[in-house]
């Protein structure tokens, strides 16, 4: 601890992680300091986790919803706590080969304890001096919990401590309709618990692939209450009650709330080292990443960015540039998310309303699922494109889509948003048949004509 380094990270999931490679690859010297598991959320609590669960869940629903009747499939109950088990499993294998494996081949240490600083230029690890040119925040954020009345008394879940269950509870309510409320539903649903959502679903989504989903919950089972949350209660038998500013009341053996994120700044001494947040506590940054001390940069989920590992990685990337001089800006353009439901709610670009507010004259059109080949052979079409483009450019502006690996298809549309691609770019590229990236190049098409084309044609 007597050295100085280069730079000093504080946090050790994506953003940390790429902002130690980063300053490794410009030859600097670079500390991590983590206070708790190494990987951040996404590794331990947050992407890996729920994603692996949701193919468990996956897997257990199409055996019992399969659509080949001549391919008999069963399914029976569920062994939460080996499945629990399994996916610890992955957590540490990954935890070895994506992180410790991966700082010990840059070449920079892990330091753990509780990192705070204590004026402008210094830092304290666990009490002991940690001196450093430049520092890079990337502690990300955790779930918040909504201050309803009664809340306090009934120990709700979130998507973190649901993760740890180990035992299936025999109803549910979840508070959000976002993306996490949105698998965690579904991800509970599939593995057979009674389901109830409180809350719009798919608020950010467009309204023709929202659709998509709400139908699809209801085919599940799971009931949706698309109202807000003003109260909650525990009843007697230990069940959750929640009320809605309509009347409706819902009942669920547990409570799982996923109404959004909050930094992770707790103890960090943000005051002390000059660094500002927002009224929500989210550190502020330029451009660049840099805070209101311009020896400490910050990077990712803290930072109040777009809550993608991805993103924080880049703005781990460009805090990392910043701090050791030279200053980089992160292209949010065509900037892809997925929510991991079945089908995948999936974006790229901007919504149709976004592109008019921002002045474009709008054009836009709606593949159904049920022209797309693909969707045809799988037996499933549930699911919808849409398209938005500037009418008078041509160029494509966004991409949204619910269909089964929708996720997929965004990598075709961020390509075609970065470099400025037309819609007749799209209609006159190669795409493969049977895939349904081919749902892209097919809606195009339709800006050309709505009459029905012949497979390829």
């Amino acid at each position: 601890m007597d050295e100085t380094w280069d730079l000093v990270v504080i946090g050790s999931g994506g953003a940390a992680m790429a902002a130690g490679i980063e300053a490794r690859s410009r030859g600097k010297s670079v500390l991590l300091v983590e206070h708790t598991a190494l990987g951040g959320t996404c590794l331990n609590v947050g992407c890996v986790p729920s994603k692996n669960l949701l193919a468990a869940a996956g897997h257990r629903h199409r055996a019992l919803a399969n659509p080949f009747p001549s391919v008999p499939t069963d399914a029976g109950g569920v062994d939460l706590a080996a499945l629990m088990t399994q996916k610890q499993e992955l957590i540490d294998r990954l935890r070895q080969a994506k992180y410790a494996d991966v700082a010990d081949a840059h070449g920079f240490p892990v330091c753990y304890g509780h990192a705070q600083f204590v004026d402008t230029q210094t830092l304290e690890v666990d009490g002991e001096r940690v001196f450093a040119w430049a520092y890079v925040v990337a502690t990300g954020s955790a779930a918040r919990i909504p201050d309803l009345p009664g809340m306090g008394a009934v120990d709700p879940l979130t998507s973190t401590t649901a993760m740890e269950l180990q035992d299936l509870p025999s109803s549910m309510v979840i508070l959000g309709g976002g993306y996490v409320g949105l698998e965690q539903a579904q991800l509970w649903s599939h593995l057979g618990v009674a389901v109830t959502l409180v809350g719009r679903l798919a608020p950010y989504a467009e309204p023709e692939v929202a659709d998509v989903l709400r139908a699809v919950f209801a085919d599940d089972g799971i009931t949706v209450v698309e109202e807000r949350a003003v109260e909650v209660e525990s009843t007697a038998s230990g069940a959750v009650v929640v009320r809605t500013e309509r009347g409706a009341e819902v009942t669920g053996q547990r409570l799982l709330v996923a109404t959004g994120r909050c930094p992770n700044t707790a103890s960090l001494g943000l005051d002390a080292a000059g660094v500002q947040t927002d009224d929500r506590g989210f550190v502020t940054v330029d451009e660049h990443q840099r805070t209101s001390n311009p020896r400490i940069f910050a990077a990712g989920d803290v930072t109040g960015a777009p809550q993608y590992v991805y993103v924080a990685a880049q703005t781990g990337h460009a805090a990392a540039a910043g701090a050791l001089g030279q200053p980089t800006v992160v292209n949010y353009l065509g900037l892809p998310a997925v929510t991991f439901t079945t089908p995948q709610l999936a974006s790229a670009g901007l919504t149709e309303q976004q592109a008019l507010t921002a002045g474009h004259v709008c054009d836009v059109r709606v593949l159904d699922a049920k022209d797309i080949p693909r969707a045809l052979a799988n037996r499933d079409t549930r699911g919808a494109l849409k398209l938005v483009i500037d009418a008078t450019t041509r160029k494509v502006l966004g991409v949204h889509a619910a269909l089964d690996g929708a996720g997929d298809v965004m990598l075709a549309a961020t390509y075609a948003i970065k470099y400025g691609l037309t819609v007749d770019d799209l209609a006159d590229t190669w795409a493969p048949y049977l895939t349904m990236s081919e749902a892209v190049r097919i809606c195009a098409g339709l800006f050309r004509s709505d009459m029905p084309t012949s497979c390829c044609a």
